[in-house]
């Protein structure tokens, strides 16, 4: 026989053929528990069309090896052999970066490049042949080498996750998280000086306080609780952690926990309430009220003796863990010697907050940006509503009282004032019809969280969309609802709104109450009609929309801003890398001074609503009505590549985008006509953060991608899809077909004309009307004689499409 040319073989033969004996065979790979191939680690992230929905490319990695199915360690990129050996190592280097592995491989069937990337100094890259491949054993004692882990923790880095049996596991940046805190923990009483610069490199973030105390940061949505019990179950498993407590500061965050992720405990759990104590548990859930008291002898933790739990848990770490005077942090330090970890969404540092300068810098962090960008969070835009008076301010006629007599004090009233100091009935229903609009233009049946400023302002508000929206509310009652801290009836609704497959209520007004804690899976709609001073604040409310739930149709959500809250958007704090800004004062411990207004009241069991202002004492708040109200400007903006809000025109946004991808129209022109599928140069340009969407929103919905990127960054005059089919036809060019071969390409074509490029270059569109009543896919490509054939006229269809540019 002849011998295999390599050249002709594809990237999956080259798998085939040579990487994967090289690694089995020669190695001693176990190919059925240490090997995975093309493995996807991001979802590809979310784009909206209209009411379609895309994802955009995952990535995958050729092949990740695995020590243990818990320890990913290498990663290896394939090429096909008309590439060089290296071909792969800067993706393969990407991929190692992102999933945070250590040794990092390309081949080409020849040999392999490896790099290995605990080598500070020297050979860094070498060349090795395929039958030289490194053992398993062998690259896991490098490992441990870089990473300070000996004989004496290794079964403890090594304790296999939780498994359901589902196939269930833990995303890539889960992964990253409960093997770096496994394995800070394990480290901590083994770490040597030398080796801290090292471990901030590859991997495990250094702690200046030690690896008892770890933060995870992770953003809203990303499956913090999950992650946090697969930490619990390996330490608890491996005995290096026998007695351990989760604090979380809200009801329903316990209880969802001790329901769903922790439920594998078993009989070992227990939820500590009624302010009982039973010292025969192994893991205990707990909210930080239950165990606490403005009382010494309400702190019933300290019938626990100091050393009875080793590892703590604080959820949401973020509300007030660090101030010197709060439940969380007199809990933390009464349990001293247990190893403690702290969870957040938000670890921005505040003079209000600081997780920071308690748990030392996070570990690991996964942000909402990341989120996005992954396809594991939804992307959103924002409706920004400004209303004249919340700009212009109000201010009362000499002697003016409002409805209840009361003397209004005379002064102009500001957008901060505006449902704290000052209620216009008119402006309240004007809000409740613009959002009111935007569901009617929608879907009325989108869940949707207003958030107002207090418990009065979420009634009128409730009071407003239950008059906006009578017809709906005249078939079920629940249809509006106002779930707030006061209110038991609202508050038992909670779980329906919450519930993906609870119908009712679908719009909530709430102020403080569901900032943090609830799981809205299908909130699609978040309207702010509240002062939100604080960036944490701020994020928790975000998170609210964040999630992702195809099952029910949520893929993105849209934020109605009344307030320009959404301002914080642009500030640099909101999605960046954690930072320390409070300085303590010299000689003075490192506590910033704690937030009034974002404490949490010891007894409650809940966060509740701020209350209205009393009437005839304290601050007063005014109700007026009879004031003319309007709304001055509204503007649609959208979520950016680099994580912040587009600010300029979405014009000179896209204009810019495409200008670093086709500086001149010819280059633009010579892709797009190159490209065999038209829509691979679409999906890069909406990878490179060009918003054909936004831009067809602002040119004009008929246009092809190819018109309004020709027409927005290079001045030419845009065709709509119907005009450029026209002038197909007009060209006489369908005469050459048969009838019915005819009839698939006047199809084809209005397909093009209503639903665009995308559409027609799917091979499925043959299994839809009006070409399925044409015979079968089969029986349609058969009237061109073959599968090329079909594809070859398809082709010359989309030349004929675009043969007047």
């Amino acid at each position: 026989m002849e011998p295999i040319d390599k050249k002709e073989l594809s990237e999956r033969d080259i798998c085939t053929k040579y990487i994967t004996p090289a690694i089995v065979e020669k190695a001693g790979w176990d190919l059925m528990t240490q090997i995975r191939e093309e493995v996807y680690f991001t979802k590809g992230r979310v784009y909206v069309k209209g009411k379609m929905v895309s994802r955009g490319k995952a990535k995958f990695a050729d092949y990740i090896l695995y020590y243990k199915p818990n320890i990913p360690i290498a990663v290896i990129e394939a090429k096909d052999n008309n590439h060089p050996i290296g071909g792969g190592m800067q993706q393969a280097l990407d991929y190692a970066e992102i999933l945070d592995l250590l040794f990092v491989y390309s081949s080409n069937g020849d040999a392999f490049i490896e790099c290995d990337r605990t080598i500070s100094q020297g050979m860094i890259e070498r060349e090795i042949s395929l039958d030289a491949f490194p053992s398993p054993q062998e690259l896991w004692q490098r490992y441990c080498a870089w990473k300070g882990i000996d004989s004496g923790i290794e079964a403890i880095v090594t304790q296999d996750y939780y498994d359901d049996g589902t196939g269930k596991k833990p995303r890539y940046y889960q992964e990253i998280a409960i093997n770096r805190t496994i394995e800070a923990i394990a480290l901590a009483s083994r770490r040597e000086p030398n080796a801290i610069g090292e471990e901030k490199r590859c991997g495990v973030s250094p702690n200046a306080k030690g690896q008892n105390r770890v933060l995870l940061v992770m953003a809203t949505g990303t499956g913090k609780t999950y992650t946090a019990f697969q930490i619990i179950w390996r330490l608890w498993k491996s005995k290096t952690k026998k007695r351990i407590l989760f604090l979380a500061d809200r009801n329903i965050l316990v209880d969802q926990a001790k329901t769903n992720d922790f439920k594998p405990f078993g009989s070992a759990m227990t939820k500590i309430k009624k302010r009982q104590v039973d010292k025969s548990y192994e893991i205990y859930l707990s909210l930080y009220q239950a165990v606490t008291g403005t009382e010494e002898e309400s702190n019933i933790y300290k019938q626990f003796s100091r050393d009875f739990f080793d590892l703590i848990v604080v959820d949401e770490c973020h509300r007030g863990s660090a101030a010197n005077d709060s439940a969380w942090r007199s809990i933390l330090e009464y349990f001293t010697s247990a190893t403690q970890i702290g969870l957040t969404a938000t670890p921005r540092e505040t003079e209000e907050v600081s997780n920071i300068d308690y748990f030392g810098e996070p570990i690991y962090t996964y942000s909402l940006k990341q989120g996005i960008e992954d396809g594991f969070l939804a992307p959103y835009k924002v409706i920004r509503v400004d209303i004249d008076k919340d700009l212009e301010g109000w201010q009362p006629a000499p002697g003016q009282v409002d409805r209840y007599n009361q003397p209004i004090e005379d002064r102009v009233y500001d957008q901060r004032d505006i449902n704290r100091n000052l209620v216009i009935e008119e402006r309240d229903i004007l809000v409740a019809q613009r959002i009111s609009e935007f569901l009617k233009a929608s879907d009325r049946y989108s869940k949707t969280i207003v958030f107002c400023e207090d418990i009065d302002h979420a009634e009128r508000m409730r009071r407003a969309l239950v008059n906006e929206n009578s017809d709906l509310v005249a078939q079920n009652r629940k249809y509006v609802m106002r779930i707030t801290g006061d209110s038991p009836e609202g508050k038992a609704e909670l779980d329906n709104f919450i519930l993906p497959e609870s119908q009712y209520p679908v719009i909530v007004t709430t102020s403080k109450l569901m900032t943090t804690g609830v799981d809205a899976q299908t909130c699609k709609l978040i309207v702010l009609d509240r002062n939100i001073g604080s960036m944490t604040e701020f994020k928790q409310i975000i998170g609210r929309g964040t999630r992702i739930n195809e099952d029910f149709g949520k893929n993105y959500f849209t934020i109605i801003d009344f307030k320009q809250a959404t301002r914080l958007f642009a500030d640099p704090d909101f999605d960046g890398d954690p930072v320390q800004i409070y300085e303590p004062p010299a000689g003075e411990p490192p506590i910033p001074p704690d937030d009034e207004d974002d404490s949490i009241p010891d007894d409650a069991d809940v966060i509740i609503d701020p209350p209205p202002p009393p009437r005839g004492g304290g601050r007063t708040k005014y109700v007026v009505n009879g004031v003319d109200v309007s709304i001055s400007g509204e503007r649609v903006q959208y979520f950016g590549k680099d994580g912040k809000l587009i600010t300029e025109s979405i014009k000179d946004y896209t204009r810019k985008n495409i200008y670093q991808e086709f500086a001149t129209l010819d280059d633009f022109l010579k892709r797009w006509s190159a490209a065999e599928r038209k829509d691979a140069i679409i999906q890069e340009l909406l990878d490179q953060g060009v918003l054909l969407e936004a831009l067809a929103e602002e040119v004009g919905q008929d246009f092809d991608p190819f018109d309004l990127i020709c027409h927005v960054a290079f001045d030419q005059p845009a065709l709509s899809r119907r005009e450029r089919v026209q002038q197909v036809k007009n060209r006489n060019y369908l005469s050459k077909y048969g009838e019915k071969a005819r009839a698939v390409i006047d199809a084809l074509l209005d397909k093009y004309a209503d639903e665009g490029i995308e559409n027609i270059e799917d091979i499925n569109v043959l299994k839809v009307k009006p070409i399925s009543e044409l015979g079968t896919p089969m029986e349609v490509i058969k009237l061109f004689g073959s599968k090329q054939k079909y594809q070859e006229t398809l082709q010359e269809l989309k030349v004929q499409l675009y043969m007047a540019s």
